[in-house]
Order: C-alpha cells, then structure tokens, then sequence
C-alpha cells in the first residue's frame, strides 16, 4: 500500500447546468411512471443559451406535457426569470429493443452494460469521506442560497475537495476549491469571507482545514453569468460527481432520465444496495460490486464481489451469498428497490447515493448475507 495518496471528488449545485438537464429528465421519468409504473423511458435533455431541448424515446400509456415539466424545474431550481425556447423530440421504444426487453419469461436488460458497486467504512453513509464532503459543500451552498444566509447567491456553483490518506486513513485535507455564482453587484471579498465563514468551516467541521489547506473561493474571479445561458448542459455528464468521484471503477453509463430496465441505473444502484448490506454486516471493510448485463438477457452474465482483503469470508463466497440473496434480474431489481415508483427527481442532485431514504441506501439485508456467508462457507470448507 503506498502509505501517502492524496484522493480528490468534486460535486456540484442543482443550478449547474448538467445538473438541470438531469433534473428535468428525471421530472419526465417520474411524470411517465406517477400515470404508468411500466412505462418506458430514456430521456435526454440538452440545454442552452435560449434553448432546451429534450430527446428520446417514451412509450407510456400518458404523455406527460414534457413542455410544463421543464419550465416548472428550471423555475424551482432557482432561474424564474430565463428566456428560452422549449423543443420536444419524443418518439417510442425501438420495436427491436422492446421485443428483446419483454422476453416471453420475464424482463431482459434494456442493454448491455457493466455497473459498479462500492462502500467503505470511511463515513457514516460508507462513502469515501472526499465525495460526502464535496457534496456536503455544494448541499451548504444551496441552502445558503435558499434561506438568504449569503446573499447575492445565484444557483450555478461545484465544489471539489483533496484529502490527504495516510495509511488509508484520511490525514488532513489538501485543498479546496468552491465557485459560486452571484449577483453582478456582489463584492468578490465579502462573498469570499462569507462562503469560508457559512459554508466550508461547518461543512468541514469533522476533518478542518489546516494552515496548509489551499482554499480557493472563485477562484476564476467574477461568476455572475451562471446555468445553461453561461454553459451548455446535458444529461449524464456528471456522472463520477453522481456516484463515487472517480474514485471507485465506473462503467460509463448514466443514470438520470432511465426507467429501472435499464441497467446503467437500475444495476448501478443494486448494485451500491449490495456492497453497503455487506459493510453495514461486519462481512467487509471495503467492497466494490461488479455487475454485468447482456441485452434481452434477464440474469447478469457476470458477478463479482471484491473486498479488498477484507472480508469475513473469501470474495467466491461472498459472491455466492450475493447471487443466493439477491435477484439481479431487471424485474428483481426493480421490485426490490421499487424503481416503478416517481421518485428520481428529488434523489438526481449532490450524489445518488447520499440521500439516506433512497431505496438502494438501506441496510436490511445484512442478517441474510451473514447466514448465506456461513452456509456457503461450510460447504467450500467440506469438500
């Protein structure tokens, strides 16, 4: 083990624009399952100076007024006053892609895919402590915005964040970096001061900066023109900032704006399900989950569980426990972690995976792992 690393994570505000296009692909995901739970969805949103575009393929009983989804999200996400256009380009699932989904048995993967699984006992939510503490920044800074405890605050801001491991255990932090949009008559220092003051001290309060922390508040300078007018956004490129900050191996698909038959979602979040029951048991200190899926096939077509040297048990057990508790197929995920159910919108922001009431975030599966661990492991040591 290389006894000094430095790891980094950045998160960013529901005002980024990457972020707003997310926000709204994921308020017409909910919309479609809110009137059809088996709706299919895989919508995609492009946004810029003037205009909004969303894109896709729906196949609902309901169309949802995609046009109203969109202005109410960007009027809640904080830009009342923007000027844009609004085009809507929808069409059904392919035939092609439905007939292999909807299989004569049970449902198949709506593509091909591996998904990536982690915990860790570094934080309370067994989360690397750099991606909780970057999302807890740009939490901060949101709220700040919202109760006016800094004025001049505009919605657009990241955060990012450097901790120093030791021994693979966080020292101190290196850096961090916040930019926040502002009024135009904002001044710079004062906005400095109270960003330091309100946001990164109490957000930082279990592992404070030291005097060789490099803090860097906009750094860039003035940030007044913010959101898709300064930037264009789309759906899906946040994704190391949705799950765990490049830190942990990602299969490069999205998340946001996809019913549960799609892996990239629905796997990814079973997935982190499987990996926290296992640290939440004692059964591992840390664990990456590995799942992989063929289209139209209902079962992963790999399986793999790494605790990193240390488990309870050895990995091949671990894995075997996992393939006996858990049903992996699209249908089992999505009955499981109830992912016919409207409820993306308001988990898409500051990581899909701190948001303590998600399904995917409980524990409750741990009693189970344990006992098929002690079994399996009975009949490996018999042979």
């Amino acid at each position: 083990m290389n006894d000094r690393r430095i790891l980094t994570a950045e998160s960013v505000t529901e005002g980024h624009p990457d972020k707003v296009c997310d926000a709204i692909a994921d308020g017409v995901l909910d919309a479609c399952l809110a009137e059809d739970p088996g709706a299919r969805v895989a919508c995609e949103v492009l946004a810029t100076a003037g205009k909004i575009t969303v894109a896709g393929e729906i196949t609902a009983k309901t169309m949802p007024d995609i046009s109203a989804i969109v202005a109410r999200t960007v009027r809640e996400i904080g830009y009342p006053s923007s000027d844009y256009e609004i085009e809507v380009i929808t069409h059904d699932q392919s035939p092609d892609i439905a007939r292999a989904v909807d299989g004569t048995r049970q449902t198949g993967a709506g593509d091909q895919g591996v998904v990536y699984g982690y915990a860790c006992l570094e934080t309370d939510a067994l989360l690397p402590l750099p991606v909780v503490l970057a999302h807890r920044l740009t939490r901060m800074l949101a709220n700040a915005r919202r109760l006016g405890t800094i004025r001049g605050l505009r919605p657009d801001g990241k955060a990012q964040v450097s901790v120093e491991y030791l021994f693979g255990l966080p020292s101190r932090i290196v850096s961090v970096v916040v930019s926040c949009q502002h009024d135009g008559d904002k001044d710079l220092e004062e906005l400095r001061r109270e960003v330091l003051e309100r946001v990164i001290t109490p957000a930082l309060e279990e592992l404070p900066p030291d005097r060789e922390t490099e803090i860097l508040i906009n750094p860039g300078g003035r940030f007044v023109l913010g959101g898709f007018e300064a930037d264009t956004g789309l759906t899906g490129r946040k994704v190391m900032a949705d799950t765990y900050g490049g830190l942990v191996p990602h299969g490069g698909g999205a998340l946001s704006g996809k019913d549960g038959t799609k892996v990239d979602r629905s796997g990814a979040y079973m997935a982190r399900y499987i990996a926290k029951n296992i640290v939440a048991a004692g059964l591992a200190e840390r664990c990456t989950v590995s799942l992989a899926y063929a289209i139209g096939k209902a079962d992963p077509v790999a399986v793999d569980v790494d605790s990193h040297g240390t488990g309870e048990y050895p990995d091949q057990v671990l894995e075997q426990a996992v393939r006996g508790v858990f049903d992996l197929t699209p249908e089992g995920m999505i009955r499981t972690l109830g992912l016919d159910r409207p409820i993306f919108a308001q988990l898409c922001s500051y990581g899909h995976f701190t948001h303590p009431n998600a399904p995917w975030e409980r524990t409750d599966r741990g009693q189970a792992l344990e006992g098929a661990c002690r079994f399996r492991a009975m009949g490996v040591s018999s042979r």
